[in-house]
C-alpha cells in the first residue's frame, strides 16, 4: 500500500544501576523546570501512597454508554516499519479485550500510517484521522515523528498516547495535559546500557546515532553514562534520516579503535552491520537499542551477531499473551508476528485510555486526559487491578482503580511520564536472534 494511504478497521469489533539484572526502575518525579530524572534500583512492589494520595480522586457508580473512537499513527512503512506489527497488534487486542467486557464503553479502531520523516505518512493520516473524529491517537513510535503532529493533535483537543517516544524533550512539553507516554525516557534507557556496556569491561566506545530527537536524546545519556563509569567515549558520530550510506561515519568511528560500537539508529543498522563487518570490526562488540533491536536471523549469516547486545524497555512478555497477540493479529488475515518490541505498551495505551474515559464518563479528550493519573496509579489511591475487565467493574461500582497490565507498573506523574518502568537487556545467539538474560 502507498505510504500515505490509511488502512481503516472502523469497528473492531473482536468486541545499576548497580545490579543490571534488576529490571524494573522507579524514576524520580521529574517536574516542568527541574532536574533530569535519576533511575535507581527498586523492587517490583507499588510505591506506598501518601496519605492524602487519594484526595482528589472521586468514583461515580453507574452504567456508562460511551463509544470510544481510537486511531493509530504507527509505522507501516519507513525506518521504524517492523516496530508497526506487534504495536497494532497490541491496539487490536486490548479493543478486542475492551469490547469483550462489554462493561460500558466500546472502543473502535482506524490503523494509520505513521512513516517516517522522509516520507512523512503521518502528514496525511493524522488529518484524516482528526477530521474522522478520533478521541484518541495512539503514536507515534518515533519521537522524531511524534514532535511534526503533536501540535496538531493537541490544538484539536484530542488525547494522543505514544506507546514508544522515548526522547526527554516531551516531558516539558506545552501539551495542556493531553500527551502521555507508556513508555520510559531515554534518561533510563541510556544509563542501563551505559552502564552495561560499562560492566562488560569497554574502556574505549564509539557511537553511531541517527541525528534526530530519539538519537541525539540516548547518544547524550549513554555518553555521560558510560563516562561517568570510567570509560572513554572515543568517537560519536551522527548521520541523518534518509541517509544510505555510512562510510564516513563508519571510518571515523573505526580509526579510534574502539573496544565495542553501540549502534543508535533504525533500520539503518542493516547496512551499518555488514559494513562494519566488512572493514574488520568485531560484530560480536556491537551494541543496540529499542530503535533496531530486531530478529536478525533472516538477515545475517548465522554467527555474525552472536555475543554483541542491546537493550529494550518493556518486561518479559509471557507466552499466553504473545499468543493473543498473534491470534488477533492473523485473524486479521497479517502473517505471525516475529518481534515484540511495544507490543505490551501499545496494549495499555489503549486500555488506560479507556479507563480514563470510563472514569470521566466522557470521550473527550481533556476529560479523558484529566483521569489518565489517577487510572495509572500515580494519583488517586487506587484499587489495583491487571486485566481491563477487573479495573472497569471497580469504576463502575463507584470506585477508584489503579491498573498495572502486561507493561508492568506505569504511575504517570503530572507529565504524563511512566514513573515505573522495565528495561531488557538481550544477547544475540548464534542464529542472530534474541536472548533475554534478565
Amino acid at each position: 500500500m502507498s505510504p500515505t494511504s490509511l488502512r481503516s478497521r472502523a469497528s473492531v469489533t473482536a468486541r545499576g544501576i548497580a545490579a543490571l539484572t534488576a529490571a524494573t526502575l522507579v524514576l524520580a518525579a521529574c517536574s516542568g523546570g527541574g532536574d533530569d530524572p535519576e533511575p535507581s534500583a527498586e523492587d517490583t512492589s507499588a510505591p506506598e501512597e501518601s496519605a492524602d494520595a487519594g484526595g482528589d480522586a472521586t468514583g461515580e457508580a453507574g452504567e456508562r454508554d460511551l463509544t470510544l473512537e481510537v486511531g493509530t499513527v504507527l509505522p507501516q512503512t519507513g525506518s521504524l516499519a517492523f516496530l508497526g506489527p506487534p504495536e497494532e497488534a497490541g491496539v487490536l487486542l486490548a479493543a478486542k479485550h475492551i469490547n469483550d467486557a462489554d462493561l460500558g464503553i466500546t472502543v473502535n479502531v482506524t490503523l494509520g500510517d505513521s512513516g517516517d520523516p522522509d516520507n512523512r505518512a503521518y502528514a496525511t493520516t493524522v488529518p484524516q484521522l482528526l477530521n474522522a473524529g478520533v478521541n484518541v491517537i495512539v503514536g507515534a513510535a518515533s519521537s522524531g515523528v511524534s514532535k511534526l503532529f503533536i501540535d496538531e493533535v493537541v490544538a484539536a483537543e484530542r488525547l494522543m498516547i505514544s506507546p514508544a517516544n522515548t526522547s526527554p524533550d516531551f516531558t516539558t512539553w506545552d501539551d495542556n495535559n493531553l500527551y502521555w507516554r507508556t513508555a520510559p525516557s531515554d534518561l533510563l534507557q541510556g544509563e542501563v546500557l551505559g552502564n552495561l556496556i560499562a560492566q562488560d569491561g569497554v574502556a574505549n566506545l564509539g557511537i553511531i546515532y541517527l541525528n534526530d530527537a530519539y538519537g541525539t536524546g540516548l547518544e547524550k545519556v549513554l555518553k555521560e553514562t558510560f563516562e561517568a563509569a570510567n570509560g572513554s567515549v572515543v568517537a560519536s558520530e551522527s548521520y541523518n534520516a534518509g541517509d544510505t550510506t555510512f562510510d564516513a561515519q563508519i571510518s571515523s568511528v573505526m580509526a579510534q579503535n574502539p573496544d565495542a560500537i553501540a549502534l543508535i539508529t533504525f533500520e539503518e543498522a542493516k547496512t551499518i552491520i555488514p559494513a562494519l563487518d566488512s572493514a574488520g570490526f568485531d560484530t560480536s562488540k556491537l551494541y543496540f537499542v529499542d530503535g533496531n533491536i530486531a530478529d536478525y536471523s533472516a538477515d545475517f549469516d548465522a554467527g555474525l551477531l552472536e555475543g554483541s547486545k542491546g537493550t529494550q524497555p518493556g518486561p518479559d512478555l509471557g507466552d499466553e499473551f504473545r499468543d493473543a497477540l498473534n491470534e488477533v493479529w492473523t485473524a486479521e488475515g497479517n502473517d505471525e508476528l516475529t518481534d515484540w518490541n511495544y507490543a505490551a505498551e501499545s496494549y495499555d495505551a489503549v486500555i488506560l485510555a479507556a479507563l480514563a474515559a470510563l472514569a470521566a464518563n466522557s470521550v473527550d479528550g481533556p476529560d479523558i486526559a484529566a483521569k489518565m493519573q489517577e487510572v495509572s496509579g500515580g494519583t488517586g489511591g487506587g484499587e489495583k487491578a491487571t486485566d481491563f475487565a477487573s479495573a472497569a467493574q471497580i469504576i463502575v461500582d463507584g470506585g477508584v482503580v489503579d491498573y498495572d497490565g502486561p507493561s508492568g507498573p506505569i504511575s504517570f506523574d503530572e507529565n504524563g511520564d511512566p514513573t515505573e518502568a522495565t528495561i531488557g537487556i538481550f544477547e544475540y545467539d548464534g542464529d542472530n536472534k534474541l536472548v533475554r538474560l534478565n
